[in-house]
């Protein structure tokens, strides 16, 4: 007779918005709650992924508590799974750590010793994966030695999972139950590109928000930004064909001059889009210039090159939508196909651990 896999309860850490939570549901985990101190958050992640969310700072989150909501059924496996907040350990920020911006995780690292879950997963910016400049890092995986877990971790571009964003993350898995990994990619040659996801909106200009869809406003530009975007050429193009009285200040200095060519850029249509960031809907904070409408990418456009459904609901409908929350909830999630990519890990590995026994 088959052995049947144990049912797979996960609590997702600093769970936001729920990326990460509905990637993990759509695998078929049972995703039982979600932890994050950003109340705002509330609202679209029980909505969309009908998981409680728990108002809380981590930091005052025990052991006792985690253990409650994971509860006493029989053959379960447990997973403790979250993104501890990376901008710390972003190398802009690397020589402005502080011992607070530490807490979170090594919090992370504290339940996970005192509540023994029997999978882990955490995810980060890929600057953490070095040891040496983050001692933080090294002491979480030896938390995870100490504990008896099999751990891999690896630097991932997950545009090779088909997530049409070039961005790069540092994934950890680690298990009780014996060696896990990431699958394999599954885009190597073939990425998704900007024109793939978001050629089939409406157009829109700068400030106007579509009729059909309220998540798809781009937000308004200034006089002289909406010149700027008119100078810079289609796809691709960015501010090196703009004339002196376009540039900024700041950039004509020399310690400016190389920031000219990431910031009021446009994507290219046949390529991943950059990073999303929580400033992505902003035309000077990256190259978040459409690659041929005179506007930056809409919060709707953000949204599907974080690969986050087209029907996810963000807010409550009922109420005012401020775009500046939007924007934050998008940035700082984790992509939901990236979820999903974990979420498929966990599943092969429990099943593969089911037909050893």
């Amino acid at each position: 007779m088959k052995n049947k896999t144990k049912k797979i309860k996960v609590i997702d850490l600093f769970c936001g918005i729920g990326g990460l939570t509905n990637g993990l549901i759509k695998e078929g985990l049972d995703v039982i709650a979600g932890i994050d101190n950003d109340e705002k958050c509330k609202f679209g992640y029980e909505y969309n992924n009908g998981a409680e969310f728990l108002n809380k700072d981590i930091l005052k989150v025990t052991a006792a508590q985690i253990n409650e909501l994971f509860g006493q059924e029989k053959d379960v496996i447990r997973v403790l799974a979250g993104c501890a907040p990376c901008q710390p350990f972003s190398k802009l920020n690397l020589k402005r750590i502080t011992k607070k911006n530490l807490q979170p995780l090594e919090k992370f690292a504290q339940l996970i010793a005192e509540t023994e879950p029997d999978i882990v997963s955490m995810e980060n910016v890929s600057e953490l994966a070095d040891k040496d400049k983050y001692p933080i890092f090294k002491s979480f995986v030896d938390t995870l030695k100490e504990n008896g877990y099999k751990y891999k971790y690896e630097v991932v571009d997950v545009s090779e999972y088909g997530i049409p964003q070039n961005r790069k993350r540092l994934v950890l898995l680690a298990s009780k139950l014996g060696e896990i990994e990431l699958i394999k990619r599954t885009h190597k040659n073939r990425k998704v590109t900007v024109r793939d996801t978001i050629k089939h909106l409406e157009p829109i200009k700068d400030g106007e928000v579509s009729k059909k869809d309220m998540l798809h406003r781009a937000r308004k530009l200034s006089e002289m930004n909406l010149k700027r975007i008119k100078a810079t050429p289609h796809d691709g193009g960015n501010s090196a064909s703009w004339g002196e009285d376009l540039i900024l200040d700041c950039h004509k200095k020399k310690s400016g001059k190389t920031y000219r060519s990431t910031v009021y850029g446009r994507m290219r249509w046949n390529d991943p889009a950059p990073t999303m960031t929580t400033q992505c809907v902003g035309l000077g904070n990256g190259r978040f210039g459409h690659p041929e409408q005179d506007r930056a990418i809409s919060l709707r456009e953000a949204a599907l090159f974080q690969t986050f459904p087209e029907n996810y609901q963000f807010t409550d409908p009922e109420k005012s939508m401020f775009v500046g929350h939007v924007a934050k909830f998008i940035g700082n999630a984790v992509p939901v196909k990236l979820g999903a990519v974990i979420g498929k890990s966990i599943k092969k590995h429990v099943e593969y651990n089911e037909k050893r026994r």
